[in-house]
């Protein structure tokens, strides 16, 4: 979960209410190659199609370890990252963020996966970690895991549900937080839009998850 508790804790970057003092931090190794794999998971300008209007692009992926809420912290120190890159692209409301990060071995990417993505304490501390970012006038509604199909051989999704107050109106956003392990890379792609338009964003984010995933060479 993020500020950085790998795949969920990495996307919601927000969420940096944790103390850093308390967080066991990854070991960070970078090499050539595994920056290189990293980089090429990541959703570029190309993937989105030819509707003019995109913005964002590369930008310094989040690396740092203090979870969003202070009871939850899972051991990290024994993982070694080799790369690590994201990629954040905004349109008319919606918002893609991609990140994507090599580990040393594939057995740490399944070790990372039981203790932060499956583990009991993941949820309740999303909830925690969202109720706190939630700005003046909005309400955190839920959040839950959410079926996803399964677009790598670890694949998880949680959707948080917020209503947003503009003028006498209130909107749900969503914000899905989709988890990839494949190999020695652990993907996350974190998608953000009014409830309203999920019926036409649900199948693009599906089809980029594929993508990302299909990506995963390293």
């Amino acid at each position: 979960m993020r500020r950085r508790l790998s795949f969920f804790a990495a996307v919601v970057a927000g969420l940096a209410l944790g103390s850093a003092a308390l967080a066991d931090t990854w070991q960070i190794r970078f090499t050539s190659a595994g920056q290189a794999a990293a980089r090429a998971v990541v959703l570029k300008r190309a993937d989105l199609g030819a509707a003019t209007g995109w913005t964002g692009g590369a930008k310094k992926a989040d690396l740092t370890s203090a979870p969003p809420c202070g009871t939850f912290h899972p051991k990290q120190s024994d993982l070694v990252v080799n790369g690590a890159a994201e990629t954040l692209w905004r349109h008319s409301g919606l918002e893609l963020d991609s990140e994507a990060t090599v580990l040393q071995a594939p057995a740490m990417v399944r070790l990372d996966w039981q203790r932060t993505v499956v583990a009991p304490q993941v949820l309740p501390c999303l909830r925690v970690g969202f109720a706190r970012q939630v700005p003046a006038g909005a309400k955190l509604v839920s959040v839950k895991r959410v079926a996803f199909p399964s677009v790598a051989p670890l694949t998880r999704a949680v959707r948080a549900i917020v209503d947003v107050t503009s003028g006498s109106a209130s909107i749900p956003v969503f914000t899905d937080l989709v988890a990839i392990g494949k190999g020695r890379t652990e993907v996350t792609l974190t998608t953000t839009a009014p409830l309203a338009i999920d019926r036409s964003v649900h199948p693009a984010e599906v089809k980029l998850a594929r993508l990302l995933a299909s990506r995963a060479k390293a």
